[in-house]
């Protein structure tokens, strides 16, 4: 049976090897070997486990109740929405003005779930609950946003000391600067060394900027103008991705 390194399972499960480990020491989920030099080793049937993990947590369930239903001491029916329960923690944490707080609560939360699951489920709809235009909640949502801002910066550091694709995420005219982090933080974790431009930009030079994988965020449709700049830069073979409600509003022409 062929065993996989940390980093190895870090790349296929697309995990961070921090996640894995906090799921072995802290809640018993993995059992990998060990090299004569002390290094975790993981097998096929590991990985499997992995992915079973990784579905439990996508509907909800708390890391720490999956070794329970993993062993069969837990059915599913009893499992809580452990989201919910985050996103309440977090939210107490901004409403006591405690920032030291929710920085610990953010960073644990970070290193015993995968970044897509905290920003989709978490992180995302935690800002929804403060997206009203009263000021107390526009205030936490600020504070909110300045939390999730630094954090990024943390993950992007740490992601780019190991080796990956260059990506550079841009706001294309109309777009929420914190989604540009927040998506940071996912394509970090996935393998990417990625840089984010946090001021919106009508017309980016690519050119000037070096860039050849991109990640442009946009919200709303794409002017005419947009849609015909969008072709050139893939004309010039540009590895172009439109996120944000544009890539679902506007057409966009087939990568060159």
């Amino acid at each position: 049976m062929r065993r996989y390194s940390i980093g190895e399972v870090a790349t296929l499960c697309g995990i961070n090897p921090v996640t894995l480990r906090a799921w072995q020491r802290r809640y018993g989920l993995l059992k990998p070997k060990r090299t004569e030099g002390g290094h975790r080793l993981f097998d096929d049937d590991d990985l499997a486990r992995i992915h079973t993990i990784l579905s439990w947590i996508e509907r909800g369930v708390p890391v720490g109740q999956v070794r329970a239903l993993l062993e069969g001491q837990e059915t599913p029916e009893e499992a809580t929405d452990g989201w919910v329960k985050l996103t309440d923690a977090l939210l107490a944490a901004l409403q006591a003005v405690n920032l030291n707080r929710f920085r610990q609560l953010l960073k644990e939360y970070g290193r015993e779930y995968p970044a897509a699951q905290l920003v989709d489920h978490v992180l995302r709809p935690l800002r929804a609950r403060l997206a009203s235009h009263g000021a107390p909640l526009l205030t936490l949502r600020s504070l909110l946003d300045g939390m999730v801002i630094e954090y990024a910066a943390f993950c992007l550091a740490a992601g780019r000391k190991t080796p990956g694709e260059s990506l550079l995420i841009i706001g294309w005219g109309r777009a929420d600067r914190t989604d540009l982090w927040l998506e940071g933080i996912k394509r970090s974790e996935a393998g990417a060394r990625v840089d984010v431009l946090p001021e919106l930009l009508a017309a980016p030079q690519l050119d000037a900027l070096k860039a050849h994988h991109v990640v442009l965020w946009a919200e709303g449709k794409l002017s005419s103008q947009q849609q015909q700049q969008l072709a050139d830069w893939q004309a010039q073979d540009f590895h172009i991705e439109l996120m944000g409600s544009a890539a679902h509003l506007s057409p966009t022409p087939p990568d060159a």
